[in-house]
């Protein structure tokens, strides 16, 4: 007898009914970055069809975002003044602040979750205090604290801690808590490795260090216990989702967390690899929309619950 596995292949129909993984739109979350002025809409280079907004066009962009279905946005904040507190991420006015509240006015439903993070605000571009040339983990963790808790008052659902240093989810979650803001939960950068995929990113943000480079607080690419280590850590201080940074060249990290935990697992496709797929369409090489569904399609059979993704406007057009 010949086993023919065909068969469950002969057909769209067929294939559609017997298909081990799907992409809902529900999965998807669309970074967004917001700056100072009004009516602005500066165009990215490295990443074709995303932009920096100000917090009008923002609000507009959140709107067609909540129209095709997608649940969640990102936001990501260019200040108006860099100094070597990164200020301007927990000051009351400052541009992720005025961005939440104008989002959760107009689009009450979706979900707002806020980078946070001090690369983008410091004249140095590192995610923390610098003392003698050095990170300080410890000093950092006030100011992180007291940016999310700036993000919460504003009104975001999740606080995405970004930055990397050890113990920031049990003294964010600590504060939050102390606050009144227990309802105000927490998505961790939990494995973010030290990755070349962030060029785009850099740009779109201007958080290039200065001096130096970030594998001294994320992750070597080389490591996979440690990444476990990482995630359940940050279960333990109060995290409730956990990410994986990047997602593609770390399908196997993914895969590992998701079968040692039981909490929301999330993954960023992140900006190298949309620049990536987006550079290459442009030249004639790739179908672009089939090779996005199919790296989207990888994430999730790898693990992924959530999937961060500068696509999901793309997806969810084709989805809806």
């Amino acid at each position: 007898m010949i086993i023919r596995p065909r068969r469950l292949r002969r057909t769209s129909t067929i294939r559609r009914m017997v298909k081990e993984t799907c992409i809902r739109v529900d999965d998807l979350i669309f970074p967004i970055f917001v700056k100072h002025g009004k009516g602005e809409r500066e165009p990215i280079p490295s990443m074709v069809g995303h932009y920096q907004l100000s917090v009008d066009e923002l609000v507009k962009e959140a709107e067609d975002v909540w129209s095709l279905g997608i649940p969640a946005i990102i936001l990501f904040g260019l200040p108006g003044v860099k100094d070597k507190l990164g200020s301007e991420a927990y000051a009351r006015d400052g541009i992720v602040q005025k961005a939440v509240a104008a989002v959760k006015e107009r689009v009450p439903e979706l979900v707002v979750l806020t980078d946070v993070c001090l690369c983008q605000y410091t004249d140095h571009g590192h995610c923390g205090i610098i003392k003698d040339g050095q990170v300080d983990n410890d000093a950092t963790l006030e100011i992180l604290s007291r940016v999310a808790i700036s993000h919460a008052e504003a009104g975001a659902d999740f606080v995405a801690p970004s930055d990397m240093m050890d113990g920031r989810v049990r003294a964010i979650r600590e504060t939050l808590d102390r606050d009144g803001f227990k309802d105000t939960g927490i998505l961790s950068y939990a494995v973010k490795y030290a990755s070349s995929f962030y060029g785009p990113f850099r740009e779109a943000a201007d958080s290039k260090p200065q001096f130096g480079d970030r594998k001294s607080y994320q992750m070597d690419p080389a490591n996979a216990r440690e990444a476990i280590k990482e995630a359940l850590l940050d279960i333990e201080e109060g995290a409730d989702i956990i990410m994986v940074k990047p997602a593609l060249p770390y399908l196997d990290i993914i895969h590992q967390v998701r079968a040692r935990i039981h909490l929301p697992v999330a993954a960023y496709n992140v900006s190298g690899e949309y620049a990536m797929v987006k550079a290459a369409e442009q030249r004639g090489w790739i179908d672009g929309e089939e090779v996005m569904m199919e790296m989207l399609l990888s994430i999730k059979r790898a693990g992924a619950d959530l999937i961060l993704t500068y696509f999901a406007k793309d997806v969810a057009r084709i989805l809806t």
